[in-house]
């Protein structure tokens, strides 16, 4: 069993929902990133999402846009990102880690080095932004190969077909980008997420994450209750964004209230 199936199987049976947190790797400093990622366990995340800067990250807005800027400037590559995953598995061989990020890194390296390298390092899956389920089957098989849980995105506009292609070859989880826009956008609407969860789950049996649009304890309570997991990127990028200054416990302090409001007992 995986990182990802015992974390979900374990919040499962407890009754509780995973906690996602993302940051840009090489943001505010490539020598930061695996400091903020311990922060982030010690603030309650299940899982880390970890983003791989590109030049042209068309789903996100500004906040990741100039986080990923930031990385990039600093030289921050995927060999480099891998090799924080692998620092960071010297003190932490539990919690699971997704790159999320676009095609290109990837290809450059090459499908079949990636997943050795990521294998080796305790990557625990990949979330490609613009990689759609119909040009997916040959990479998501070399990923399973190495152990390396291919996760797909669904939108609001995701007809039943295409959910059945991710069911085909999604493992670990698939993230439901809970409104259409970037990352960091307003207006959500838990209502319409909850309605397609549903339809959703007629078609996926994995845990659904729920992101995009969640920026405090109460919306992240709110999608807590009909999503398997909480996802929160911009929000905590913004934190990093801050500055350097205290920021380990600014983000162990900024999710753990965020870990709060998901596990208050309901009414």
């Amino acid at each position: 069993m995986s990182r990802i199936q015992k974390t979900f199987s374990r919040l499962q049976a407890a009754g509780r929902q995973a906690l996602i947190p993302f940051i840009t790797a090489g943001d505010p400093a490539p020598s930061a990133t695996v400091g903020l990622m311990h922060a982030l366990v010690a603030g309650g995340a299940d899982i880390i999402e970890l983003g791989v800067p590109f030049t042209d990250p068309s789903a996100d807005g500004p906040v990741i846009q100039r986080a990923a800027e930031r990385a990039l400037a600093h030289g921050t590559s995927l060999r480099r990102i891998i090799a924080m995953v692998a620092e960071f598995r010297e003190r932490d061989a539990d919690t699971p880690v997704v790159l999320m990020g676009y095609a290109n890194p990837v290809e450059a390296m090459g499908y079949e080095a990636f997943g050795a390298a990521a294998a080796k390092a305790g990557i625990d899956g990949l979330l490609t932004v613009d990689l759609p389920p119909e040009e997916a089957a040959a990479r998501a098989a070399i990923l399973k190969r190495h152990g390396v849980a291919p996760i797909f995105l669904l939108a609001p506009t995701t007809p039943p077909e295409r959910a059945q292609a991710v069911a085909r070859l999604a493992e670990g989880y698939v993230y439901y980008v809970s409104l259409k826009g970037v990352t960091g956008a307003a207006n959500l609407d838990v209502a319409s997420v909850a309605a397609k969860l549903a339809e959703l789950r007629a078609h996926i049996a994995l845990p659904i994450g729920v992101g995009f649009g969640i920026r405090d304890a109460e919306s992240a309570r709110a999608v807590a209750a009909v999503a398997d997991a909480v996802v929160i990127g911009s929000r905590v990028v913004q934190e990093v964004e801050q500055g350097e200054a205290g920021l380990a416990d600014r983000l162990t302090a900024f999710l753990g209230g965020i870990r709060s409001a998901i596990d208050a007992p309901r009414p």
